[in-house]
């Protein structure tokens, strides 16, 4: 037995020998992220954190443990009795905090008490990030991408999630990113995830695709919304060949008007996105698109915004960005309904 078990002490690479993966860290540190499957059993919330590390630095450390030690001790009894009392003696929990240290030591020596075989994540979540950072300057590079490129409105992400209900990978940044890409993007009452979030969707998706297949992923800008794409993945996806959909503006039209029906229930939400259009358009184009919102003109507005917007931005950074952008097989359609795109990926798939 080595002498990381016998102290309890597990690495990454034993994650899947374990039943639970418990992140004893306050909710704000488990909202920035957190490992795959992990579920959050805080043994201090935000604002006792904060208290304990105020009377750490301006009183003592003494005090600091005394009253860290009564909080986190109670917390602990409480997730026993809240959520693992039915868990039978061959129950294997993992525990982590952030550096492996106190909080998930004394939540792993309680559990180990009891008499399940609980261990403690060697270096905590500390271990677990810079694990993902280094994987991301090298994963993306050992896969085959096929971009799927268009304007905006060609309703490339429904093509990707089609393709991958056929069973093929996909790579869904804009899912990862809960944004769309465009400064219409933001999804309402959907924040966006960390940046350090974002980057632990983007491995754990790399790290299960099997690099003999193509993974299909959507061609986007190094930025989404506020996040940014990884340097080895920006570049890898840019240099991959492209395939092209076109659809006419009709029907783009149509697709935006279902994709972006929130803005159709609330014009508000989207006169303060056009708004961002500063510098791009002039104040009275702004002035009349937010004017064509409010009215309910939606159709030639979004017309107008793929027209003097979108398409002119979209054919200047295509060719410009991605390298397979002009050798592209091109697929062509008028219909962008749900069936119209199942039909498109199928056609991909069989290119």
């Amino acid at each position: 037995m080595s002498e990381k078990h016998q102290k309890g002490l597990a690495t990454l690479a034993q994650l899947a020998e374990f039943d639970e993966i418990i992140d004893v860290r306050s909710p704000a540190e488990f909202e920035d992220d957190r490992l795959p499957g992990a579920i959050n059993c805080p043994v201090l919330d935000n604002e006792e954190r904060a208290r304990v590390g105020t009377i750490y630095k301006q009183v003592s450390a003494f005090e600091a443990k005394k009253i860290g030690a009564a909080i986190v001790t109670r917390h602990i009894g409480e997730h026993i009795e809240a959520r693992f009392l039915d868990k039978p003696r061959s129950w294997k929990p993992l525990v982590y905090c952030w550096r492996g240290g106190k909080r998930s030591g004394t939540f792993s020596y309680i559990l180990r008490e009891i008499g399940w075989d609980a261990h403690r994540l060697d270096g905590g979540y500390k271990s677990w990030r810079r694990h993902v950072v280094e994987a991301l300057a090298t994963l993306p590079q050992r896969f085959d991408y096929r971009v799927v490129s268009g304007a905006t409105g060609n309703a490339k992400s429904r093509v990707l999630e089609a393709l991958g209900e056929m069973g093929a990978q996909v790579l869904h940044l804009e899912q990862f990113a809960a944004h769309k890409g465009s400064v219409l993007g933001a999804l309402p009452g959907t924040p966006q995830p960390a940046q350090r979030l974002f980057e632990t969707r983007l491995y754990t998706a790399l790290n299960g695709f099997d690099p003999a297949r193509p993974v299909y992923v959507e061609a986007e800008s190094r930025r989404i919304g506020l996040l940014h794409l990884p340097d080895a993945l920006i570049g890898a996806i840019r240099a991959a060949p492209c395939l092209r959909i076109e659809a006419d503006t009709a029907a783009r039209v149509d697709f935006l008007l279902r994709d972006y029906d929130y803005f159709l229930a609330t014009p508000s939400l989207l006169t303060d996105k056009i708004v961002h259009l500063q510098g791009l358009q002039s104040n009275e184009t702004i002035e009349r698109w937010q004017a064509m919102a409010n009215a309910g003109e939606f159709r030639a507005l979004f017309g107008e915004l793929l027209e003097h917007h979108y398409d002119p931005l979209y054919q200047k950074s295509q060719g410009k960005n991605y390298v397979g952008y002009a050798a592209a097989p091109c697929f062509a359609t008028d219909d962008l309904s749900e069936a119209g795109i199942r039909q498109l990926a199928a056609a991909i798939l069989a290119n």
